[in-house]
This record gives structure tokens, sequence and C-alpha cells, in this order.
């Protein structure tokens, strides 16, 4: 699939240059060679950040670079992309009922699907556990057991979102490490049991108007989405338009536009920005355990809660251990160091119920 320099460095295409710094900043810190990263892609992410500094939205080299090819137009691009994922689609098609004999028989087998860019090695194991070895890039897969994933997920820009469902787990194998992500509008589901990821980010697209109307945009966001009802989702960091809902989530950091829903919510890096929102379900806890979080969380972040009512992070800052009825003596403040905010402590503090509008605005 054809990658901006947006994608590379995990932003919208209406990124503020603040926003650019700060992505390619992120990244640096995790691909430089002093971090333990390798050269060649903090190579990629420098060069696609000097690249939107000078107004390029794609890397040089046509398909080289993995942009628009020489000779063509974006709108040549978007075809050529719509159509390959069209093929790989089909694709997961055939892998789907393939699965579904080895499944109906309680078979193991491997098989190769797709070809180049596109090529997915599928296996079940005798367990009944599917590993996917490769690149998912586009299409629907659901698998009746366990899925472990060795390789990263995207989804196309330019056709439906990639899905995989899984009936048990879903777990990537050392993604950090690997650099292994979920990206572009994804959806991961877990039926019973919990999601293992390492970073997970959206995008937002500027587009024609649908409506044909001339010198007129729209923004057409590509959500990714990791859900697992019954388990957890455990990720690195999620930047970028982007769906975490368990009834457990543990991650990093969450930055742009993150809507975490979960019972219980653990947030362990400092970075969390205005535009994200928890959903804190009835009877559960949040906890933020980087002791710098008081200032690195923002104020206008927000909690919501199952009944209704919405608490700003300010609201929870500015309050201490010692100021919630029951706790314990300390000056310490409730974000930061791990301490269990429940439920009914944000209820507490007051906040507003949001009416009926507001709870079908989302």
């Amino acid at each position: 699939m054809a990658r901006s320099n947006f994608e590379i460095l995990g932003i919208s295409e209406d990124a503020t240059p603040a926003q650019i710094r700060e992505a390619f900043r992120r990244l640096a810190l995790t691909h430089h060679s002093d971090r333990g990263g390798e050269d060649e892609q903090f190579k990629v992410v420098k060069q696609a950040y000097e690249d939107l500094k000078r107004g390029k939205k794609y890397p040089a080299g046509g398909a080289a670079g993995t942009g628009i090819r020489p000779g063509e137009t974006e709108a040549d691009a978007q075809r050529r992309n719509a159509e390959l994922a069209r093929r790989i689609s089909s694709q997961m098609e055939e892998a789907g009922r393939w699965l579904e004999g080895l499944e109906r028989g309680g078979a193991p087998g491997t098989r190769v699907f797709g070809s180049g860019a596109g090529e997915l090695e599928i296996e079940r194991n005798a367990a009944g556990t599917v590993i996917l070895k490769g690149a998912y890039m586009a299409g629907s897969l659901a698998c009746a057991g366990p899925v472990h994933m060795r390789g990263s997920v995207t989804s196309p820009s330019w056709s439906e979102p990639s899905s995989i469902r899984a009936g048990g787990d879903f777990r990537m194998a050392d993604p950090v490490a690997n650099r292994y992500r979920i990206d572009n509008g994804a959806q991961i589901k877990s039926e019973t049991g919990s999601i293992v990821a390492g970073n997970v980010f959206g995008r937002k697209l500027r587009v024609p108007d649908p409506e044909g109307r001339v010198g007129v945009t729209t923004v057409r966001e590509l959500r990714t989405s990791l859900s697992a009802p019954a388990g957890k989702v455990i990720v690195e960091n999620a930047a970028g338009t982007v769906s975490l809902s368990a009834d457990t989530v543990i991650l990093l950091n969450a930055e742009d536009d993150v809507r975490v829903r979960g019972r219980h919510i653990m947030v362990y890096g400092g970075s969390v920005t205005h535009d994200v929102e928890f959903e804190l379900l009835e009877g559960g806890t949040i906890r933020f355990f980087e002791e710098s979080s008081v200032q690195g969380i923002s104020d206008d972040a927000v909690i919501r809660l199952e009944n209704g009512k919405s608490v700003r992070l300010y609201d929870v800052k500015t309050k201490r251990v010692s100021d919630v009825a029951g706790g314990p003596r300390s000056d310490a403040t409730m974000v930061g160091g791990g301490f269990v905010i429940t439920y009914a402590m944000l209820d507490g503090l007051g906040g507003k119920r949001r009416g009926l509008l507001g709870r079908f605005k989302r």
C-alpha cells in the first residue's frame, strides 16, 4: 500500500506543524540507535519529517519510497491501491473458507495466500491456534480460536477497512521489539479473550466533498479499533484516531483523538492529550502510574461515567488523596503513582450529566 509521509509519522493530513514535530520526536526516540532502534527506520522517519517541512506529501522515489509512482497522479495511486486491496480482500475470503474447512475437521494446515507485497502465510496448528505470518494489508478474516500475529496489521485508505476477529486471544509476537503496529483504520476484535498489540495508530484524510461541491473538502476518519469485551486490551502507544474497548485497558500513552472504554483503565505513561476521552463503566477504576503525569496529562482530557456524568482531568489532578472521602492521609495527587481512582470517587466530584442528545452524539 502506498504510504504518505503523514502515514509514516502516524498523523492525520491536517496535522499542525506542532503535531508533526511531536510525532517525529516520539518516533525518533523509538527508532534512534542510541535507544536500541534501527538506523534505517530512523532515516525513514527523519526523511518523512523533513519532507513534510518542505510540503512534500509523499517520499521521493515513487514505488521504492512507497509513494506515488513516477508519472501518476494521486488519483491514479488511489485507484491502484484500491485495486490491490480488492485482490488481497478476495484472497482473504478464500483464506476464510480454507480455515473453516480445517476447523470443521479439527485439522492443522499451512498455506500462503496472495503474492508480493500482499503475501501472507496462514497456519492452523493442532491446538486450533491460527498463526499469521507477514503484513495483513486488506480484507476480513474470522477465526474460531486464538490468533497469533507475526507482522503488522494495516488497512487500505480507499476501500473497506481490514478486520480480524479471533474467537480467543489476539496476540502479536513481541510487538514492541519487532515494531509491529496496527494502523490506518484496521479493526481487531477478540470475542472471548484479550488483545496484546504494539503501537496503534489511526488516520484522518482530507477528501473532496462527497456532494461534489468544487473547492470544498471534508475529513474522512480511519479510526483504528481494538475490542475485547470479556478480556484485556494491552497496547504501547495509541495515537491519531483510535478506539480501545475492553473490560480492562492497559496502555502507555494516548494522544490525538483516542477513546478508551473499560471497567478498569491503567495508563502507565505520562502523555494524554486534550482530545482523549476515557469512558469508565460502573464499578470501575482508573489509574495513572507515571509520577510526572500531573504535568503530561492535559487538563482538558475527559473521563465520562456510564451514568452520563463527565469529569475533566483538571478536576482530578487538582484533588489530593487526602481530599477523597475515606482516602488515606496523603498529600499525593490522585493522578500519578498508581492511586486507584474509583467510579464512586469520580461520581462524587460532580460533573454534568449528558442529556439525550449528548448520549447519541458519538
